[in-house]
């Protein structure tokens, strides 16, 4: 047995040293080459973009509550960032510092640029694909422009079928690992070191204590509680939940960042100057290769916002949108927020607050990349500190469980039909349980490697239609922006179409 698993872990390590290595590559050349495609839309349109999205919050039709199957557009825009804002954007860019260097940072930054161009094809492509499953419910996602749009090429039926599947399973198994187990280990681990009770975490419960098997079934209660209500009750949950612990977590940030403003200069001086010339010394080895801080701030980058995993796109396509575009927005606004500004200012509170050297990379005492975040509040705000990234990390990764358990059953529902997701609900119930009481590392490893998978089939679709976003995108800036009289691309279903097309000539009225 022991072999066995001495086997899976270099396996999976190959696995995931290929997806996360070259699979980096083209994500990249994906965000560059729809960048392009678009003409920079991201930099070019930014004023109307920022307009569809922040600006337009207090119109009743993006945030107001939608009758029926469907959720607002900001609704989807918090589930969306409900299950992008997680523990990658706390623990994972203090590892992206202590393994690239600061100018990790940088890359993350490009990475979200490019990102942003990468998320806005998907959810483009998203809309204009969808349909509605047997319970009138908008199902949308890669597994759907694999199968109509790459699938409606010459000689490509059966490739679009195979990728389609293949993203699903890797999306459900994804969801079971980093979308619950993971998240709900990295809440309780926290929890039970901030808020440490002796008479229960002296108990021991298997590999564990009793503290984590109370926390976990609390949990899992509340969990179940939305989960079974369905995408809408999801969605109501995570527009209230999901601003206010961003707004929480940035103005902590903004504090400790303005206690320091002293260091802002020489933090950003340290991110541009590392980003191309490794460190001499950092974290008491050698040098490491300008290779590396490119791969840790990309590969960070994508954990944090998903842009090219085709994972948000399953809850984008169940906005009440009528427009692929106006979706699309959307999508760019949901990478800026996530890593433009959430894991801007968890690097800035790292880079400002001493807790790290910044020119020898060395750690304070005591400080790990796992808690350099709680550190750093911690030397502002005492115990209180950790106590509040704890409760922080708690909020951020339970949404993230609740946004890829709709992750899940979309891609549930698309092997095995509607009626059978409350299946695949129960199972992820149950590895909500799991993550509390699981310790052994190989299960984050493997299905870190399955959320890298989905990029593959997904990025292949993208590309393979990127002339079709192109057009969508063209069409829509003659219309809304040129004023031009040309009829609307909203759906490639001709039903959908003209249903879509009256929607919006009543909304025009």
């Amino acid at each position: 047995m022991v072999n066995f698993f001495e086997w899976l872990t270099n396996f999976n390590n190959d696995i995931n040293s290929f997806v996360w290595g070259k699979g980096l590559y083209l994500l990249l050349a994906t965000g560059v080459i729809m960048t392009i495609l678009t003409g920079v839309f991201q930099i070019t349109h930014i004023g109307h973009w920022f307009s569809e999205t922040l600006g337009s919050l207090f119109k009743k039709d993006v945030s107001g509550h939608v009758k029926g199957k469907s959720i607002s557009q900001f609704q989807a825009l918090c589930t969306a960032l409900a299950a992008t804002i997680g523990v990658g954007n706390i623990a994972g860019v203090a590892a992206a510092i202590v393994g690239g260097g600061p100018g990790a940072v940088f890359w993350m930054w490009v990475a979200a640029f490019f990102g942003m161009m990468t998320n806005y094809s998907e959810n483009v492509l998203g809309i204009y694909y969808r349909r509605k499953n047997a319970d009138g419910e908008w199902s949308g996602g890669a597994m759907y422009y694999l199968e109509e749009g790459l699938g409606k090429y010459k000689g490509c039926k059966y490739i679009g079928r195979m990728l389609a599947i293949l993203f699903s399973i890797f999306a459900i198994l994804a969801s079971f690992g980093i979308g619950a187990m993971g998240q709900v280990n990295k809440i309780v681990v926290n929890m039970v070191s901030a808020f440490d009770v002796p008479a229960l975490s002296s108990v021991p419960f298997g590999q564990v204590t009793m503290y984590h098997l109370i926390i976990g079934i609390v949990i899992l209660v509340i969990a179940t509680l939305i989960i079974l209500g369905g995408l809408k009750r999801i969605a109501n949950f995570a527009e209230k939940i999901v601003p206010f612990m961003v707004v929480l977590f940035v103005t902590g940030s903004l504090i400790i960042i303005g206690v320091n403003f002293k260091s802002i200069g020489a933090a950003f001086a340290s991110i541009f100057k590392y980003a191309f010339t490794a460190p001499a010394v950092w974290g008491g080895v050698s040098g490491i290769a300008v290779k590396e801080i490119i791969t840790q701030g990309c590969k960070r980058g994508v954990f944090s916002n998903e842009a090219g995993l085709g994972s948000s796109v399953m809850v984008h396509s169940n906005s009440n949108v009528i427009e692929p575009v106006r979706q699309g927005l959307w999508g760019i606004f949901e990478v800026f927020a996530d890593t433009m500004v959430v894991c801007t200012m968890t690097a800035l509170v790292v880079l400002t607050s001493g807790i790290i050297n910044l020119e020898t990379g060395m750690m304070a005492a005591g400080a790990t990349d796992a808690n350099l975040v709680a550190k750093a509040f911690a030397g502002l705000f005492g115990i209180w500190g950790e106590r509040f990234i704890a409760i922080a990390i708690l909020l951020f990764a339970f949404t993230t469980v609740l946004g890829w358990d709709h992750y899940g059953s979309k891609a549930w529902e698309y092997l095995f039909g509607t009626k059978s997701v409350v299946l695949y609900k129960v199972i992820h119930l149950v590895m909500i349980l799991c993550g509390a009481l699981l310790t052994s590392s190989l299960a984050w490893d493997i299905s870190d490697t399955f959320n890298g998978l989905m990029m593959v089939p997904n990025l292949i679709g993208v590309l393979a239609l990127s002339g079709l976003v192109m057009k969508i995108t063209r069409n829509y800036v003659d219309r809304k922006l040129k004023g031009k009289d040309i009829k609307p691309m909203i759906s490639v279903f001709e039903d959908v179409q003209k249903e879509q097309e009256e929607a919006l000539a009543q909304i025009s009225k």
